[in-house]
């Protein structure tokens, strides 16, 4: 049995999907071929839904972006912070300022 390779679609990508299957369940297909047709599942659609729902590529893309630079944002204090502690802790061992 081969295994299926999960796909990463942009978010550009995901936002025209779902407005493709906007206008397949409205021509009147069932939900299922319209999955089928994109090959995702009904979670994966559902998320996205929820995600993006309403929104234009460009602001799909924008909230990509912000939160990729959150998650850079939140690294760099983790380790500002950890090193903080360690500073703050070897300090308190050595008796050094």
């Amino acid at each position: 049995m081969t295994k299926k390779r999960r796909k990463r679609h942009t978010p550009e990508q995901i936002v025209k999907k779902l407005r493709d299957a906007d206008a397949m369940l409205n021509s009147g297909k069932e939900l299922a071929a319209v999955l089928q047709a994109f090959e995702i599942s009904e979670a994966t659609y559902q998320r996205w839904r929820n995600q993006y729902g309403g929104m234009k590529a460009s602001e799909a893309k924008r909230l990509k972006e912000l939160e990729d630079e959150n998650r850079k944002l939140k690294e760099i204090v983790a380790v500002n912070s950890l090193t903080s502690r360690c500073s703050n802790i070897f300090k308190r061992e050595t008796g050094k300022p």
